[in-house]
Formats: C-alpha cells, sequence, structure tokens
C-alpha cells in the first residue's frame, strides 16, 4: 500500500520507494488510496471523485484491480468520494501539500443495506415521473440526445421476484430531440416509419438478480417491424411514498441496441459511404411505478 511505502511526505530532492520515478509539476502532489471491502478484498472498479471546496470535480477515477487509486491534483484541500456498487458511499476530507505524496491508506466500505423489495401485485409506469431517453451518435462524430415523450406500462410482481413480468409500450411518433426538422426525419420511412410501425412493444421473458441491488431484465424487443432479445441492465432503487403518500417503486435500466438488428438504416447516405446515426443506441430508462388503481 503506498502509503506504508512512501510515508506521508517527500521531498522534492530526496525522493524515494515505488512512486520516486514519477515527475510531479510544481505546486502539484500526489493523493492516493486503496479500497477494500469488510473482509480486506480487494474492491474493483470503485468509482473516486475528488472535488475542491466549491465542489467543482478536479479529478475521478476506478480503482484498478488491486484497489489502487492514485492520482496528481494541484495541492490543496480536497473532498474524496469513493462509491461501489453494492456498498455504503465515503468521503472524506484530504489536504494534499506541494511536492508531497497524501495517502489515505487502506479505505474500508460498508456493505450497503440493500433496498426491500416492493410487494407483489400489478404496478403500473407512471408516464408523468418516468423517462425513456435515447443517445446515438451522429454521421461518428457528436451524440444526439432524444426521448419518447409517450409511453405506457405495466409490471406485475410475483412473490418470487424472479417470476415477475412486465410489458412496455412506447409510441413511435413521439420521439423528440428537440429539433423539428430532424425528429420528423426520423418519424418517416428512412429510420423509424411510424406510418408502419407506431409502436415498440417491449415483452419481459425473465427476471435475473445479480447481486446487490442489480437486476437484468431479458426479453423481446418489437421495434421497426422486427423482433429481437434484449437484456436491461437495471439497478432498483427501493420504495417510497409521494406527496400524497402513495406507494411508488423505483428503478433505472439501460440497454444498447444495434440499429441494423431492427433494419434501421438510410439507404440513400450509406450509398454515398456514410453513416448518418451510429451503429449503436444506447437507451437509458428512469421509471417509477404505482401500485395498479
Amino acid at each position: 500500500m503506498f502509503g506504508r511505502w512512501l510515508g506521508n511526505r517527500w521531498g522534492r530532492g530526496g525522493r524515494s520507494g515505488p512512486l520516486s520515478a514519477m515527475t510531479v509539476p510544481t505546486g502539484a502532489g500526489v493523493l492516493s488510496c486503496r479500497v477494500l471491502d469488510p473482509v480486506n478484498e480487494a474492491v474493483q472498479h470503485a468509482e473516486l471523485s475528488v472535488s475542491d471546496p466549491m465542489g467543482r470535480k478536479i479529478v475521478s477515477g476506478g480503482t484498478d484491480p488491486f484497489g489502487s487509486f492514485v492520482a496528481t491534483v494541484p495541492a490543496g484541500e480536497y473532498r474524496l468520494a469513493v462509491a461501489a456498487e453494492g456498498f455504503t458511499p465515503y468521503r472524506a476530507n484530504v489536504t494534499v501539500g506541494d511536492g508531497a505524496h497524501a495517502s489515505m491508506g487502506d479505505v474500508t466500505l460498508q456493505i450497503a443495506q440493500l433496498p426491500g423489495l416492493p410487494e407483489s401485485g400489478d404496478w403500473d409506469i407512471d408516464p408523468m415521473h418516468s423517462s425513456i431517453a435515447f443517445t446515438a451518435r451522429h454521421i461518428g462524430l457528436a451524440r444526439i440526445h432524444g426521448r419518447f415523450n409517450t409511453f405506457a406500462g405495466a409490471i406485475r410482481l410475483a412473490e418470487r421476484m424472479e417470476d415477475s413480468a412486465m410489458h412496455v409500450v412506447i409510441d413511435a411518433s413521439s420521439i423528440d430531440t428537440a429539433v423539428k426538422m430532424r425528429d420528423d426525419h426520423l418519424r418517416s420511412g428512412d429510420f423509424l416509419d411510424v406510418a408502419r410501425f407506431p409502436t415498440m412493444e417491449f415483452y419481459s421473458d425473465k427476471f435475473v438478480h445479480k447481486g446487490g441491488a442489480r437486476w437484468a431484465i431479458t426479453g423481446a424487443l418489437s421495434l421497426h417491424g422486427v423482433t429481437r432479445t434484449v437484456t436491461l441492465d437495471t439497478e432498483y432503487l427501493g420504495v417510497g411514498h409521494g406527496l400524497e403518500g402513495e406507494t411508488r417503486a423505483a428503478c433505472r435500466a439501460t440497454t444498447e441496441l444495434h440499429r441494423d438488428d431492427f433494419t434501421i438504416t438510410w439507404q440513400t447516405m450509406l450509398a454515398r459511404g456514410i453513416a448518418a446515426v451510429g451503429a449503436s443506441i444506447t437507451i437509458e430508462l428512469d421509471i417509477q411505478v404505482l401500485p395498479k388503481a
């Protein structure tokens, strides 16, 4: 661990240890830590963020296979935040001196208490507090962000969550990228062809618990007249109550679609060797559900 190897500080003229070969700019220092679980095993892929007193992010990154994180930052006062799936977030203040190595030592994360599962029964998606968004590349360059404004869905939660089922219907014509000309083109026969295929539908086949609050929801997506199997990487957020005391459950989910799988191409552009829309499209869902009335 870096703290044991180097101590808390080195001088510019007499550094020693594994980081002695590092060139640290004037006015900067090194911040390091190792992230462990309660049984002292390294936490891989933990996410760390270093922010200044104004809350501005200075640097962020993930731990290596040994749970270690090292960053060179300007000398100053910082707030370190550590997050990892299934663990309670960790926060601490740290001072990094000019030419110094500020080691946080071993940061031990505690197991997070998992949110309770919602009661079994029929639940409806609340479209007023939910969103279905997407991100695509335009001609391989900038990203375009959009959403579908009209959708509905229902979830039947079983006593055993793995036996649950979900059905979602999306109005394809409700696509919205905040540019009318582009949206009209996306609705046309070049892309979604909403006149022939007015809706997109998803029927789940299975719910699989991936550990902690993570679930994989696999099912059949019908889009543009083609049906393919897709998996929603889902994070369950728990149960809460709305302003009127109503019970709500929430989750976030992502998946990646390949437009060629659904025969969505713009042939006139492809003939010129230009992919107007990137080959893959990222879908992001933020969903709240209510018990069926």
